[in-house]
């Protein structure tokens, strides 16, 4: 008799080792709205084109939008939620703080190429104007090793695709490693898409985080066959 799968195996299980991380949160709209409602007039007053950019065009602002009084509720909430992602991670830390903010504003048929944000643990975005077709971001594998054998597969799933994209809605955070590369498909919405955009490192990391993490004895040796 022949055995079937499931008589040969007694167990069998997937091990999902070192994942990825990517974290999303919607603020409640008594939240969030007065908050974009504050990124927009403070847009109006560092000269944001909301209405006559360019087609395919992308306008951002200077890095330090989190130093502006009227961005202070955002920042509250980027805080509460990077402290929720570390304490996820059970990262032990003597602080962090937001290390750079800016605003994005893309036209119609814009769009933003892979790219990462070099030292800096994590980064983020929050949307203020999100419609369809503009309403993703792309996150790409970063084991570039992977591309080495790429079979046909039967259907895409998170276990075998190179690009996940996730969609975003108004008053949405998202957070992710600051090493991890994304990118933004092209506006294929008629009006402009609006997004704030954040890093976040530990405070004094050469203080507290940057030591060797081996540890050895004063005076010890190490013998290896």
């Amino acid at each position: 008799m022949v055995e079937t799968t499931e008589q040969r195996f007694g167990t069998a299980d997937v091990l999902r080792m070192f994942p990825t991380f990517v974290w999303k949160a919607v603020l409640r709209p008594a939240v969030f709205r007065p908050i974009n409602a504050a990124i927009v007039r403070a847009l109006d007053q560092l000269g944001g084109p909301r209405t006559d950019l360019e087609r395919g065009d992308t306008w951002q602002s200077d890095q330090n939008l989190h130093q502006r009084d009227d961005f202070r509720a955002l920042v509250v909430a980027i805080n509460d939620a990077a402290g929720q992602v570390l304490d996820h991670l059970m990262i032990a830390h003597e602080g962090f703080e937001i290390t750079a903010c800016w605003a994005n504003i893309h036209a119609p048929g814009a769009m933003h190429q892979a790219h990462s944000h070099p030292n800096n643990f994590l980064s983020g975005v929050y949307y203020v104007n999100i419609f369809e077709g503009a309403n993703t971001i792309s996150f790409h594998d970063p084991r570039v090793q992977t591309g080495i054998i790429r079979p046909p597969v039967t259907e895409l799933t998170t276990e075998n695709t190179d690009q996940v994209n996730v969609t975003v809605t108004d008053g949405m955070l998202v957070l992710f490693p600051g090493w991890l590369q994304h990118s933004v498909e092209a506006n294929r919405s008629d009006r402009m898409r609006i997004s704030v955009s954040f890093n976040v490192m530990f405070s004094d990391f050469t203080k507290f985080m940057s030591k060797p993490l081996w540890s050895s004895g004063q005076g010890s040796h190490k013998h290896t066959q």
